[in-house]
């Protein structure tokens, strides 16, 4: 269809566009219905999960009983379930040609199971036991190789067909809580230690490159699948830190939102996001350049939230929790699931588009941002903001009345961060 775009014969553009902008917002409040499903079986609080690095139905997780169950997101069922360790699944992760996964736990094994059922007749039965000297708390696999990281007391990088480590890597004398290698330098790994620590490390060099103390103990981290030198902390003071590994002095950003420890935190497929898990109840979305979190996700049943996954399609989030479930949830929360026509699609990239121009109108951008928390959230966040005022009030006072030059400003940033040492 010729059409004439002589801004004189549109004279009120901009006015139908916004009206449009409002509606479209509106609609996609009133279409959030993010939660799809619960995969109840476990009888134990759910400690840890694993993708299935080829196929998108697949998800592995780990209870607190040492019950491994594999599930199948299509059918929304439990297809195999193992009786892996005595006490506590501590981690686990499966190989990435995806024929065989780990898991390590409480009785200081680490074991290599098959990802396929047994035959009839068969054992259930591990591939390779590996009896180690003291509890591991954390594993990971190498992206390429056959290669794969346990983190406890110290961490042990192992060859597959070897039972004893190829080498070991410390740095101070605390315990380790989590370990994981890059996906994309795929010989740098990143590991949390108790004593507030974030230690990198080189496995070429097999000896630890630099490490960050912050002020609180970090539960774990995530790297970025897109940027290599990018990875995300998740603190025990309630915030989460990107760093940059080239320049550790500050964080690139720090997001804050939670009211309570940060647990667990997984990377979308795209690297612009990612999804955070706490000790509050709640999962949250953040933007990776965004303090703040665009989405937060609550049931009435779900406790304390332990783990957190963003599936590789991009679409769900799954998230495993204290009482035994675990929530398949979907990542863009007004998101139309099936196949669309054409013209539907047409009309979602141009809601989506004047959505986007409109963003920063006070009407918009208020009914996009709203959203409801439970009472115990929407009280701590109001009693937290009381208290960040007074810190800040005080603060100012001090350099109101001491000497000029005294008292620096120190930047949010590098107020959490208390040495980098190389």
């Amino acid at each position: 269809v010729p059409r004439n775009y002589d801004p004189l014969l549109h004279p009120f553009e901009v006015p139908r566009e916004y009206t449009r902008a409002l509606n479209a917002t509106k609609l996609e409040r009133v279409f959030a219905k993010p939660f799809l499903s619960s995969l109840d079986g476990h009888r134990d609080g759910v400690n840890c999960m694993a993708k299935h690095p080829k196929s998108l139905s697949t998800v592995l997780s780990g209870a607190c009983d040492g019950e491994v169950k594999i599930w199948n997101l299509t059918k929304r069922q439990c297809i195999r379930t193992i009786q892996a360790h005595e006490g506590f699944v501590r981690g686990m992760c499966a190989r990435f040609c995806g024929t065989s996964f780990f898991t390590v736990g409480d009785d200081k094994t680490v074991k290599q199971w098959k990802m396929e059922s047994p035959e009839y007749g068969e054992e259930e039965e591990p591939i390779h036991t590996i009896l180690g000297k003291t509890v591991y708390t954390g594993i990971d696999h190498h992206w390429k190789e056959a290669v794969f990281a346990t983190c406890g007391h110290q961490v042990d990088i192992w060859d597959e067909q070897r039972t004893s480590p190829m080498c070991s890597l410390t740095w101070g004398f605390d315990s380790i809580s989590s370990v994981k290698f890059n996906p994309i330098e795929t010989y740098l790994l990143g590991s949390c230690a108790s004593d507030r620590n974030i230690v990198l490390y080189d496995m070429r060099k097999s000896t630890p490159l630099k490490k960050v103390i912050l002020n609180m103990r970090t539960n774990t981290l995530c790297w970025n699948p897109m940027e290599a030198f990018i990875f995300t902390a998740a603190n025990e003071d309630y915030n989460l830190y990107t760093f940059d590994m080239r320049y550790l002095q500050s964080p690139v950003m720090v997001h804050m939102d939670h009211v309570s420890a940060v647990l667990d935190v997984d990377y979308s497929p795209t690297g612009k996001e990612f999804v955070s898990a706490s000790f509050d109840k709640s999962v949250r979305i953040f933007p990776v350049h965004k303090g703040r979190s665009r989405e937060v996700y609550h049931t009435k049943r779900m406790q304390h939230v332990i783990t957190v996954k963003w599936t590789s399609d991009n679409k769900y989030i799954l998230c495993g929790s204290d009482e035994m479930n675990i929530r398949l949830w979907k990542a863009n929360a007004s998101e139309k699931l099936g196949v669309l026509a054409p013209r539907e699609k047409a009309a979602m990239n141009y809601n989506q588009k004047l959505k986007e121009k409109f963003q920063y109108h006070p009407q918009i951008r208020r009914i996009a941002q709203h959203r409801h928390l439970p009472k115990s959230i929407f009280c701590q966040i109001k009693e937290q903001r009381i208290m960040r005022e007074a810190r800040r009030r005080k603060e100012l006072n001090r350099r109101k009345h001491s000497k000029p030059g005294s008292m620096p400003l120190v930047s949010e940033r590098k107020k959490h961060i208390v040495a980098v040492v190389k």
